[in-house]
């Protein structure tokens, strides 16, 4: 029976069945997720996912449990043992209390087209990915998603909100090279497989035999792909509450840390965020300006660590599952671009004109697609390494000349951002497919002053 009850329902039924004496929260989220896969220039698997999940939270004597289950027809269960876990939980000392009544200010970002995609509105777009690297092996994939939330707690609060995601990521290959391209957006309408292929093979045919370069620190040209590691890094490590809280980040709160042309926001409230406007603390996300003209302005934060930091401050609605440990994450994080003509498509290894601008005033440099397998080795200075990917070329005087190996790199991200080394911002921003669901960054290209490169790729 439970089965076709809705979100709003479901929440409610297992709130009746906690019964009274007992602070309690549940999240319903119905998500569809499908996916077409291709490689060797073919389709080779579309695979659909439909399911709801809930996600109990309890807390009563100074104890906290948390389950979950996707057995609509077991609520009874569900609760049951949720209340055993948490008689036999340890103490919860840092228990903020339930998120209070409040209105989120908008519903998600939903469109319809892209909730209803069919497997041939996928394949499409890989039909004109695939033509257009003419000839040259492919792969990837191309997704779309939509999910409904509904939070309710029995200190009152009840919202509910929904949004929509497509994204496409590719590559072209040749015998020696690989050449990228990938988009994240509300709509599936906003995924152009043709203009996503023909950037792909245009790198993958001029990354063709790739000349090895000595390490050392060069200038660079970051293009989205690589700079949305860099937010997804300042994300987790940087602007995090927790991180700050425990001295484990690198931020200084009213400091000038950035170059004054970086303004970092979080804003899950924008049209063309791909978030839940609320958190699973049932707290609607805020706005937060977190670098401003580069000084470190603010941090995200979910209940426990807003109760930690004390004085003014309050959750930003960015708790995530398992936060207790780990704090609050940004949701829809992004560097903003600067003021300039709309980018067009250009010919060569640039994806548009705006990188194409940043290129053209490199005396020596290196145009970099992607950082790759990017591992944090001090959370407390963000020191970096990883690897290049998927094309990377030299740059002398303003041209895009000899492509490069792959290189490693060791790297201080906020030291790459410092005042004076951030040389020129794109003027185009655009959404990359997040590592997880709940997060999708937002970057423009950056021309960076410096860049350790410390070996190979193999090195």
């Amino acid at each position: 029976m439970s089965a076709t009850l809705s979100e709003t329902d479901l929440a409610q039924r297992v709130l009746e069945l906690v019964g009274s004496g007992v602070e309690a929260e549940v999240v319903v989220e119905r998500a569809a997720l499908a996916l077409t896969r291709f490689a060797n220039s073919y389709v080779h698997q579309n695979v659909a996912d439909e399911s709801t999940t809930i996600r109990l939270r309890l807390h009563a004597d100074g104890r906290t449990a948390t389950t979950s289950t996707t057995v609509l027809d077991g609520l009874d269960d569900l609760v049951r043992r949720t209340l055993e876990s948490m008689r036999l939980a340890p103490a919860d000392p840092t228990w903020p209390g339930l998120a209070p009544p409040s209105a989120v200010a908008v519903g998600g970002n939903v469109d319809e087209e892209t909730a209803a995609a069919s497997p041939d509105d996928r394949a499409s777009r890989v039909r004109a990915f695939v033509n257009q690297a003419a000839g040259m092996d492919t792969a990837g994939y191309c997704r779309t998603a939509s999910t409904r939330a509904v939070y309710a707690n029995s200190a009152g609060q009840h919202i509910s909100g929904a949004k929509t995601s497509a994204a496409m990521d590719g590559i072209a290959r040749t015998a020696t090279s690989d050449g990228l391209a990938r988009l994240a957006a509300v709509r599936i309408a906003d995924i152009d497989g043709a203009v996503l292929g023909a950037r792909a093979a245009a790198k993958a045919r001029a990354g063709e035999n790739p000349v090895e370069l000595p390490p050392g620190r060069y200038e660079v040209v970051l293009e989205p792909t690589a700079v949305a590691d860099v937010l997804q890094m300042l994300a987790v490590y940087g602007f995090n509450a927790k991180m700050v809280l425990d001295r484990q980040s690198f931020l200084e709160l009213g400091k000038a840390q950035f170059d004054p042309s970086v303004t970092v926001v979080e804003d899950a409230t924008a049209p063309d965020s791909t978030s839940i406007p609320f958190d699973v603390e049932g707290t609607p996300r805020q706005r937060v300006v977190l670098v401003d003209a580069g000084v470190s302005a603010a941090v995200v934060h979910d209940r426990r660590t807003a109760a930690r930091a004390g004085g003014d401050a309050r959750s930003t609605g960015h708790a995530i599952p398992g936060g207790a440990s780990f704090g609050a994450v940004p949701s829809s994080m992004r560097l903003l671009p600067t003021d300039g003509p709309a980018p067009v498509e250009v010919d060569g290894p640039p994806a548009d004109s705006s990188i194409a601008a940043l290129v053209a005033g490199v005396e020596r440099g290196l145009l970099v697609t992607d950082n790759h397998y990017t591992r944090v080795l001090d959370p407390r200075t963000l020191v970096v390494t990883g690897l290049t990917r998927n094309g990377v070329w030299l740059i002398e005087d303003g041209v895009v000349t000899t492509p490069v190996r792959n290189f490693r790199f060791t790297q201080s991200y906020p030291q790459a951002l410092q005042p004076g080394a951030v040389l020129g911002i794109g003027s185009r921003a655009v959404e990359l497919p997040g590592p997880w669901s709940e997060a999708g960054f937002i970057a423009p290209a950056l021309r960076l002053a410096s860049w350790n490169y410390t070996g190979g790729a193999s090195g």
